[in-house]
């Protein structure tokens, strides 16, 4: 399996391209414990996977170290633009890219010095104060 391991202001992520149909029946969830552990494993704070969207310009699924499903991390989906732009997988029409993930879909537009991507500013959303609307 080729991954990718990307860092985003102190969040670090392994990066999969997981559009290919031979991961189909991939258990995510335990493939991130064993990938992200600083021991045994590559070491991160879980894994992020690059997968085909129709709703989007791709989407976004993001296992923690320790195999739950977490909604986003603006660091993260950062980091998830670089490569998918740097990879030719997705151009940003229109200056921005959208990304399907479990907390919606998010615009990104990448920050280029040149020709090279040296940043991503993330449409994050409205804050949610109510710890009611928390997920836990």
């Amino acid at each position: 399996m080729k991954f990718t391991k990307m860092h985003g202001a102190g969040n670090d992520y392994i990066y999969i391209d997981a559009r290919a149909p031979t991961f189909d029946n991939e258990d995510w969830p335990k493939l991130s414990q064993q990938m992200s552990d600083r021991h045994f494993g590559i070491g991160g704070d879980g894994i992020i996977l690059i997968m085909d969207s129709d709703v989007a310009d791709l989407r976004m699924r993001m296992f923690n170290a320790d195999g739950s499903e977490g909604e986003m991390c603006g660091n993260g989906i950062r980091c998830f633009v670089k490569y998918a732009v740097e990879r030719g997988i997705v151009a940003p029409a229109d200056g921005k890219i959208k990304v399907e993930t479990l907390a919606g879909i998010r615009s990104i537009v990448p920050i280029y010095d040149g020709q090279l991507l040296v940043g991503a500013r993330v449409s994050m959303g409205e804050p949610r104060l109510n710890p009611e609307d928390l997920p836990v």
